[in-house]
């Protein structure tokens, strides 16, 4: 094996040795060896979001008459590069590092500054040029932002409108199915599949609204406040120049944050949206179980349908299949709901003019939106899509489901009605041979009014 080579480089701390085929420079090279602590490095929206800032910002430099049309034309193609993902192996940090995300700032300024120099042969510095009227302290916020309105754009709402219009579809379709209702786990008065169904589709859809309603706050940003949100050395018209130039790159609407004060010292909307995920992480929880439930057996549960069998369920017993999705799917709202308390707690971490635990920020909030995304796909996909329903047993169980005596309250009243469930349930008599021998109904009539069916419409059973 080859020995590694070093090259020696200077910062305003001194010299340090960096690998000589290393793009980036004295400070990354510092992070390196000061943050040895997770091996997780900063996500990939947020190299790419870091890449089209300072991309824009270049081209804002060199619109306001800052930059150089030479230098601002490497830098911008050496950070387009960047943002395209092409150099992600010279973004080596820790996400636990600095809390200001300096540490990947100046990873980027660096790496961008190195490919710049290699494409015009100019001499371009990584803090006077590719950093020119910015500082990390709003750059990283602006990144966190950036990446997070792409990532709801291009992933969450997409993923979330799919499992919306595939739970919505098949609620139709299973509507004339007939089914026990269950609460606290114990048989209920009946519903059908298809109203189930709508429930779980009403939870989607107010988590995509929800998450709507962040948009605003999200795609405001702190760009050109610079060190403390007062803008020092940026120029008057920066901020609204880059920010002009993210929404026509991205085509999404950013807007210069109201308060970049606000907006640099604390992350109230990431702790916003991080609240959304989670609450539709609830939700999707709440789907999976449920699912896990009506799937049980197939002989010693519920057994009321039975998802994709999609791989062997056991190394010792043969024949065994697992709910597998929305097993994941539960393990991803399960990650999702721990990110939030992460999310929270690192919200709380604003000192007077900064907030300090913006990396972690940044890879919690962009890995829920990811894997809800994908949780959301794939459960759609593979599980609701496919699932089917049997119906010869759910028939079996709601005929011999003694609440529906419910139906007969404003008939026999309460008391009697109940004593007709008890002696259903321990005789296991179905509930119309009961109630002819306790009551004076004849049985067509008794059919009429416990019509599982009819049921299910609500009201007083006429």
């Amino acid at each position: 094996m080859s020995k590694q080579t070093f090259r020696i480089v200077k910062d305003s701390m001194g010299e340090m040795q960096v690998p000589e085929t290393a793009l980036y420079g004295a400070q990354t090279q510092r992070a390196i060896e000061n943050f040895p602590i997770s091996g997780i490095k900063m996500p990939r929206g947020m190299i790419r979001a870091l890449g089209i800032i300072k991309a824009c910002a270049a081209k804002a430099n060199l619109a306001l008459n800052l930059l150089p049309a030479d230098k601002a034309q490497a830098i911008v193609k050496a950070a387009e590069a960047v943002s395209e993902g092409e150099y992600d192996a010279h973004f080596p940090i820790d996400i636990f590092q600095t809390g200001s995300g300096t540490s990947t700032n100046m990873n980027a300024n660096e790496v961008i500054a190195q490919l710049a120099n290699n494409f015009s042969g100019r001499d371009i510095h990584p803090n006077d040029d590719v950093n020119m009227s910015q500082s990390s302290n709003d750059v990283i916020p602006t990144a966190i932002h950036v990446s997070a309105s792409v990532a709801l754009h291009a992933q969450l709402i997409p993923a979330l409108t799919h499992l919306l219009e595939t739970l919505i579809n098949r609620s139709k379709e299973l509507n004339n199915i007939t089914k026990t209702g269950r609460t606290h786990l114990m048989d209920a008065m009946p519903i059908t599949m298809g109203q189930e169904i709508s429930g779980w589709a009403a939870q989607i859809e107010a988590g995509i609204e929800n998450i709507k309603s962040t948009f605003s706050h999200i795609q405001a940003l702190a760009i050109g406040g610079t060190a403390v949100g007062t803008g020092i050395n940026a120029h008057p018209d920066f901020s609204n120049t880059i920010t002009a130039l993210l929404s026509q790159k991205l085509n999404i609407k950013f807007t210069l944050s109201k308060n970049r004060f606000a907006s640099m010292g604390s992350q109230d909307a990431a702790v916003s949206l991080s609240g959304h995920l989670k609450t539709i992480a609830v939700s999707l929880m709440k789907i999976s179980n449920d699912l896990r439930w009506m799937n049980s057996g197939p002989l010693a549960g519920l057994g009321e349908i039975a998802l994709p069998a999609l791989q062997p369920g056991s190394s010792i017993m043969p024949g065994k299949v697992n709910p597998v999705i929305p097993e994941a799917v539960a393990m991803v709202c399960a990650q999702v709901i721990g990110n939030d308390t992460a999310i929270t707690i690192a919200g709380q971490s604003g000192n007077f003019q900064l907030n300090v635990m913006l990396p972690v920020i940044a890879h919690n909030l962009l890995q829920s939106i990811e894997i809800l995304s994908n949780a959301a796909k794939d459960l759609a996909d593979k599980a609701i899509i496919g699932f089917t329903v049997n119906k010869s047993h759910i028939d079996e169980q709601l005929s011999r489901n003694p609440i529906l005596v419910t139906a007969l309250n404003t008939v026999i009243g309460y008391e009697l009605g109940a004593k007709i469930a008890k002696t259903a349930y321990q005789k296991r008599l179905p509930l119309i041979e009961v109630a002819k021998e306790m009551t004076d109904l004849s049985e067509d009539e008794l059919k009429r009014l416990l019509d599982p069916a009819k049921l299910t419409l609500g009201g007083i059973p006429q």
